[in-house]
């Protein structure tokens, strides 16, 4: 659309390289995620009520934090995605989810992996890197990050008004304790390796990257974005398309990825996945009621009624367990909850 566009930034390597060598030690370092998969130190636990009351009409599957996750004030869970369709499968042997959260006090955003097969997860705090005098660091990376999606080696983060940032699994480092790096209790940080910063020509409302998704529906996989928004606010879905040589957005000649935008979205849209075409859209209805799915394409949604857990989030297919995955966000009322596509007919 003319007066939107993404421009990426330059890659923050060397940031990276230094302080990766600044924590090689005591087992410190860059470690990937291969080197956090065996130290998941949180368990979840299998939940089957309180239903429907709480959990929502459609859900099929639902899991819960630890105690002290469930009900922290200060962070709360927002996006979800999943390693499925990247390979990661054929290396391990199953998948695991990747959840977001920010933090209400100003420690930043966090990612946790989720490994629902042995029951067990681990956080890991998001991270820009520093290089100032020679010398390497951290701050953390306050956005919202109210979606989250895995494709190919990295993880892309949404950033509201900001765009996006992109992180590569294989930058993920362990900070030895001791370390007088501030983590905000995290063992692992993922340093951001570069951002896409959203533009708008004037008189062109920003668009807020709020969540989003791949869709693989069609021959070449693409960047499906969506706004939360009142009423009285733009609810717009964005379409960007993805370099198959890459797997990043494309850019056109003068290196600015453009979307094609659809003005048709649902009130207080939280999460979205497109699976065949058709699209299924997560809405909350306060932090006292189960939220909503809506099911079709934009301006044509079909609506279910109290389907979800209350305040659910973002939104991921995982085609192997046949389910759409969510998180909620509320403390005491916080799950990853899982909803059979067979349940949500458009």
């Amino acid at each position: 659309m003319a007066g939107l566009h993404l421009t990426r930034t330059a890659e923050n390597g060397a940031e990276i390289d230094a302080l990766a060598t600044a924590l090689d030690s005591d087992g410190g370092g860059r470690v990937g995620l291969d080197g956090m998969l065996p130290d998941l130190t949180g368990t979840l636990r299998r939940t089957f009520a309180p239903t429907p009351r709480l959990l929502g009409l459609k859900v099929s599957k639902a899991y819960t934090w630890e105690a002290f996750d469930r009900r922290d004030p200060e962070w709360w869970p927002q996006g979800i995605t999943t390693s499925a369709l990247t390979g990661f499968r054929e290396k391990h042997g199953r998948d695991v989810l990747a959840s977001s959260w920010y933090s209400k006090l100003g420690a930043g955003s966090r990612i946790s992996i989720i490994d629902l097969e042995r029951h067990r997860y681990g956080h890991v705090l998001l991270v820009t890197p520093t290089l100032v005098d020679g010398v390497p660091g951290f701050k953390p990376l306050k956005v919202h990050a109210g979606g989250i999606v895995w494709h190919g080696d990295y993880l892309h983060v949404a950033g509201t008004g900001r765009g996006f940032f992109s992180c590569r699994f294989e930058d993920l480092l362990r900070v030895p304790a001791g370390s007088s790096y501030e983590t905000f209790g995290h063992r692992y940080v993922l340093p951001v390796r570069f951002a896409h910063r959203g533009k708008s020509d004037e008189g062109q409302a920003k668009l807020r990257f709020s969540f989003f998704t791949i869709d693989r529906s069609t021959t070449e996989p693409t960047l499906v974005v969506g706004e939360y928004g009142s009423s009285k606010q733009t609810r717009r879905m964005a379409r960007f398309p993805i370099d198959p040589a890459t797997g990043l957005v494309a850019a056109d000649a003068e290196g600015l990825a453009r979307p094609v935008i659809d003005e048709r979205g649902q009130a207080r849209m939280q999460g979205v996945s497109v699976v065949d075409g058709v699209y299924y859209v997560t809405s909350s209805r306060s932090g006292y009621f189960p939220g909503s799915v809506y099911v079709g394409e934009p301006g044509a949604f079909r609506e279910h009624r109290f389907a979800t857990a209350i305040g659910p989030e973002d939104l991921v297919w995982w085609p192997e367990t046949n389910r759409f995955w969510s998180v909620s966000e509320h403390p005491r009322r916080r799950w990853i909850f899982g909803l059979k596509r067979s349940n949500l007919p458009a």
